[in-house]
């Protein structure tokens, strides 16, 4: 059934390829929702079956390339299935939002459809070359979004950096993957085999080497400071649905890499090197936090935000290995936050940049001293912003506050100073999107030039369902976070196990 979900939005991509382009513009979106729809009813019947002790479970092997040690493994546990979840859902609002698509909308829909099972198929991945495969796949699919359906040239020319600086990341992910396949006898890339055997232990230097280039590749995926430099202008020229999978999404393929494989196939080194990877998750934090709020483009600045709440997640783990062999729950809960975390982010964020598509649609720019008094224009459209803006900032009630608090509290116990330093990243937050509110919602009305003269037309309703959908699932996990913490808290003690060995 996890090959299913997987692989199912690739068999309706090539099934579209194959009809006449002669269909109406909806309906090839509307084929695209029915197959969102059902990838994300077939994982809720996962859910549903999951057994919250159970370790890895649904899991699925054959033989791919023997002779090399690479396999065709799947399976989810309490790390992935919530991201498997969060990708369903969030390509069900985009397909949702795509309903006025109208340029080249087959290639369109196609993209993503094929975005959607590279995506899933990272997060069932138990072999780390099947991991590369798709880590990789999701690098070329984004590129073509971006070059094809994003702002003018400026877009091509995002894409290309995203590209470049992204493969090049692989690249180095790569080598640390063939460094653990070396270093393992029998030599294999089963992820769980590897965790296992702990083959590098006791192998110092080498190990360090290994972990540094795992963890380059997966911090320009994620992105960190100070390889982030590629996120700003592709998200500010992508499309908005580019924007809302690119964050809520393919980000997490770098943070995922973190939990699935650099901490419990590299433990010791992940140790010996975690106050570094907590100055680096601290620095994202605060560093993101202040280059958004100096930011007037309401689009860019949703991008730095990305690099603060990803310095989030990349602050939690690192503190999960500051406190092995010490307090096994601030562990436990340091890396359960980094995963509700991560599945908030994507709700949150993936609303907003839908919303700063309605905002261009409307003036054709994202400048936020164009607008003024926007509220008095379109006021369900001022209203779904604020109250994305709030969550985002991690107010109680949303899924960010359950998110931060149990990263402050897990980092807390080891890491006193540099939480310290990384909990101004809320005020910070609290206060570009206060200023962004005030600037673009509030005042005397002003509008673009581009506006007609009868004003800013408000949220329509295929605009605001996927956005409010988003909001709900995130207000859902603020006010009843059990159902999804009882699913990562068992892996989580898991991996901080492995991490302590």
């Amino acid at each position: 059934m996890l090959s299913v979900v997987t692989f199912l939005p690739l068999l309706v991509c090539v099934v579209l390829l194959l009809l006449p382009r002669s269909l109406p513009d909806r309906a090839w979106v509307r084929i695209w929702i029915a197959t969102a729809a059902a990838d994300l009813a077939l994982v809720i019947g996962l859910w549903a079956g999951f057994d919250t002790g159970g370790g890895m479970q649904y899991e699925q092997r054959a033989r791919w390339i023997p002779s090399a040690g690479v396999g065709y493994h799947v399976g989810v546990d309490g790390l992935s299935l919530p991201l498997v979840a969060l990708t369903c859902l969030l390509f069900l609002a985009v397909a949702g939002y795509s309903l006025r698509e109208s340029r080249r909308v087959r290639s369109y829909v196609c993209l993503f459809l094929f975005l959607q099972t590279v995506a899933i198929g990272l997060f069932v991945a138990l072999d780390l070359i099947l991991f590369f495969v798709f880590f990789d796949l999701s690098i070329v699919g984004m590129f073509f979004v971006i070059a094809g359906w994003g702002h003018g040239e400026r877009a091509r020319a995002a894409a290309v950096k995203f590209f470049l600086y992204t493969f090049v990341g692989s690249l180095a992910l790569l080598l640390g993957f063939i460094g653990l396949y070396l270093a393992a006898d029998p030599h294999t890339f089963d992820i769980t085999d590897l965790a296992r055997a702990d083959p590098l232990a006791g192998r110092g230097p080498y190990a360090g080497l290994v972990l540094l280039a795992v963890g380059v590749g997966l911090a320009v995926k994620t992105p960190t400071v100070p390889f982030h430099t590629w996120l700003p202008p592709a998200h500010t020229d992508a499309p908005a649905a580019g924007s809302a999978i690119l964050a809520g999404v393919l980000l997490k393929m770098g943070t995922y890499g973190f939990v699935r494989i650099a901490m419990p196939l590299l433990p010791g080194s992940w140790r010996r090197y975690a106050l570094a990877i907590v100055v680096v998750g601290a620095v994202s934090v605060v560093y993101g936090a202040l280059v958004a709020l100096a930011q007037t483009d309401f689009k860019r600045m949703i991008a730095y935000t990305s690099v603060n709440h990803m310095g989030y997640v990349v602050l939690a783990v690192g503190a999960a290995g500051t406190l092995a062999g010490t307090d096994t729950q601030a562990r436990a809960l340091a890396v359960t936050g980094a995963v509700t975390q991560m599945v908030s982010h994507g709700l949150i964020t993936g609303a907003l940049f839908l919303l700063s598509g309605v905002l261009y649609d409307r003036g054709r720019t994202y400048a936020m001293d164009a607008y003024s008094g926007l509220a008095a224009h379109a006021p369900r459209f001022a209203a779904v912003t604020a109250v994305a803006a709030f969550a985002s900032l991690g107010i109680p009630g949303f899924s960010g506050f359950i998110a931060e608090f149990q990263i402050f509290t897990g980092a807390l116990a080891s890491r006193t100073v540099a939480t310290a330093i990384a909990l101004t990243g809320i005020l910070i937050t609290a206060a570009l999107f206060l200023t962004a509110l005030r600037r673009m919602f509030l005042g005397v009305p002003r509008l673009p030039g581009s506006v007609p003269a009868g004003g800013i037309a408000d949220l329509d309703r295929h605009e605001a369902l996927p956005v409010v959908a988003l909001l709900a699932a995130a207000l859902v996990i603020g006010v009843l976070p059990r159902w999804l913490l009882d699913v990562i808290e068992p892996a989580g003690r898991t991996l901080t196990g492995l991490v302590a060995r």
